[in-house]
């Protein structure tokens, strides 16, 4: 059997909708609220820094450091356009950074609006350690490479 996830308006599991495909039972997330403290580098650019942040584990991908809005410096922000759908998390919206003259499209999300299960990042964004300098307490994280990174 076979069907089309396209082809519906909507999916369920039970009365909670699902996003994107079925959820794989042996996914999990976890979100810890923080008092470490994130510094977010784009283009030797300092454009946040927080002692709040969330961490969100997810099985599979590397620990993601979500940084309450109020803590990233909004004049770096462009609204971007691109939307995204994470069955784990839920609907992610984009900004893009524009450093000077340089804009670099869709680098940072948030979730607006999160599944219960993400509830804790809800406005806070997060920028991928694979196309930021991030350091966490003074330490510069690697580069991990996934398919968002």
């Amino acid at each position: 059997m076979a069907f089309y996830w396209n082809k519906v308006d909507a999916w369920y599991e039970e009365d909670e909708e699902v996003f994107v495909h079925a959820r794989d039972p042996f996914t999990r997330i976890d979100c810890l609220k923080s008092s470490r403290n994130i510094k977010v580098w784009v283009s030797n650019t300092l454009v946040a820094e927080t002692d709040r942040p969330v961490i969100l584990f997810e099985t599979g991908l590397p620990p993601r450091y979500y940084i309450p809005k109020q803590d990233v410096l909004q004049s770096f922000l462009l609204t971007s356009e691109k939307v995204t759908r994470c069955p784990y998390k839920g609907e992610a919206n984009y900004y893009s950074i524009k450093i000077d003259d340089v804009v670099i499209d869709d680098l940072a999300w948030f979730y607006r609006y999160p599944v219960k299960e993400a509830l804790d990042v809800a406005n806070h964004i997060c920028f991928p350690q694979g196309k930021v300098d991030l350091f966490v307490d003074g330490v510069l994280l690697d580069k991990p490479k996934t398919r968002w990174d």
